[in-house]
C-alpha cells in the first residue's frame, strides 16, 4: 500500500517521437516597411539633466536626514535608559543598607 511507484519510461532518454508534420507556408509578399532612424528611448536635454541631478541630490539629502534622525533617537534613548539604570541601582543599594 505504501510502496513507492516508479513510472516506467518505455523509450530510452533522448529518443524523440515526431508529433505532426508541418509544411512550410510561404507568406504573401507585403509592402516594404519604411525604415526609421534608431533613436534612444530617453533623450535628456541639459535642463532635464540638471533637474534629474537636483532631484537625486534632494532624495539623498532627505534619506540621509531621516537616517541620522533615527540614529540620534536611538542614541538618546540608550543614554536615557543608562541614566535610569544608574539611578535605580543607587536607589536599590540605599534601600538594602536601610537608610
Amino acid at each position: 500500500m505504501l510502496q513507492p511507484r516508479i513510472p516506467v519510461n518505455p523509450l530510452p532518454p533522448g529518443h524523440a517521437i515526431p508529433t505532426a508534420r508541418t509544411e512550410p507556408v510561404t507568406a504573401p509578399a507585403a509592402a516594404p516597411v519604411p525604415s526609421t532612424t534608431p533613436r534612444s528611448s530617453v533623450q535628456l536635454t541639459p535642463g532635464s539633466a540638471v533637474a534629474l541631478a537636483a532631484g537625486g541630490g534632494a532624495v539623498v539629502l532627505v534619506v540621509g536626514a531621516v537616517l541620522v534622525s533615527m540614529l540620534l533617537a536611538v542614541a538618546i534613548s540608550a543614554a536615557s535608559i543608562a541614566v535610569v539604570a544608574v539611578v535605580l541601582r543607587l536607589l536599590v543599594r540605599d534601600m538594602q543598607k536601610g537608610r
